[in-house]
């Protein structure tokens, strides 16, 4: 039994919320019976997708991205036969990176943060960053409803505030630092702890729209998120966002979310993964009708080689607050 199938006997990520998408994600394909170069030790690339946007597309989104990795590893590389390419979505960002560092996962995009944690922690690295939304950078801001009389930061002491993800670089990480070290508030033991210490109410809605919504129903007092929220149509149109909230608070320059790979994975294989992506064209960014500009593109539209280095700013924020790869325990 190889290490893979080892890993989910055990039940390894069954107890981490990965749940796989549907067939039309696995892309299968030729290549040699003996091959040199394998993905967590069988015929199959376990790409893991985190929950930063909203899931309803990811097939139409992602498959012509897969099939493209697919394709590429089995032209240019001496690859198990009928290797696959397999989308897998976790249900938070912990969950993927603690799939990477078991090896039951290989590739992943994911948020800064939870990269940044994932190699400190050894359990993933950062091969790429990626573009979207214009720019290589992007924004964190921390909302209010338009009628709310929530002024400046510190005023969201004793409210109850939304967060997208614990370990969401612009829906946690940097609104919680700034509630820190610009609100003055005691933020306690978030975002790893249940936050009884903070002066405030967290509540983790589970991805960006979701900490919108709970804003737009009421139920929060504030709420985190990342600028795209605001700025495109990646939820509520912006117009539709303007009748809702106000910004209270706003951080930029936030790098854009990188794409690991499992630590396990043989250098030769991480350079395969990384060069499918950097000579890839720009159709596999479309989404399943092949058109740019139409609802099933993927929300980044290139991507550069990357290291830990160009996410040293959101590891200094992490260290700030004191988070550590206890985060995943």
């Amino acid at each position: 039994m190889d290490r893979r199938d080892f890993l989910k006997t055990a039940g390894a990520a069954s107890t981490l919320g990965i749940t796989g998408l549907s067939g039309c994600l696995g892309i299968g394909g030729g290549g040699s019976g003996s091959a040199s170069m394998t993905f967590g030790g069988d015929s199959q690339v376990n790409f893991g997708i985190s929950p930063s946007v909203p899931q309803e597309d990811l097939n139409a989104q992602y498959s012509p991205l897969l099939d493209h990795i697919g394709s590429h590893l089995r032209e240019n590389h001496d690859v198990p036969e009928g290797l696959k390419v397999d989308g897998t979505i976790g249900s938070n960002y912990s969950a993927v990176i603690q799939s990477l560092g078991q090896g039951t996962m290989d590739v992943a995009e994911t948020g800064p943060f939870a990269a940044a944690l994932g190699v400190k922690s050894e359990n993933s690295e950062i091969i790429l960053q990626r573009y979207g939304y214009g720019g290589w950078t992007y924004k964190s801001i921390i909302a209010v409803p338009n009628d709310s009389d929530i002024t400046e930061l510190s005023d969201l002491a004793g409210k109850t505030v939304a967060f997208s993800d614990r370990l969401s670089t612009s829906g946690a990480l940097y609104p919680l630092y700034s509630i820190s070290s610009e609100g003055g508030l005691d933020v306690g033991d978030l975002p790893e702890g249940n936050g009884s210490q903070a002066e405030f109410d967290a509540r983790f809605a589970g991805g960006h729209v979701g900490s919108y919504t709970l804003l737009e129903q009421g139920k929060v007092d504030a709420a985190a998120m990342g600028g795209f929220v605001r700025d495109t149509k990646t939820g509520p149109a912006p117009e539709e966002w303007q009748s809702v909230a106000t910004t209270l608070h706003e951080d930029s320059g936030l790098p854009r979310a990188p794409i690991v790979v499992s630590p396990e994975l043989s250098d030769d294989a991480k350079t395969a993964i990384q060069k499918a992506f950097t000579e890839g064209p720009d159709s596999i960014y479309y989404g399943a009708d092949g058109e740019e500009g139409t609802d099933d593109d993927l929300w980044f539209g290139d991507v550069r080689e990357a290291t830990r280095d160009d996410y040293q700013s959101v590891i200094d924020v992490a260290n700030e607050l004191g988070v550590g790869q206890e985060i995943f325990e």
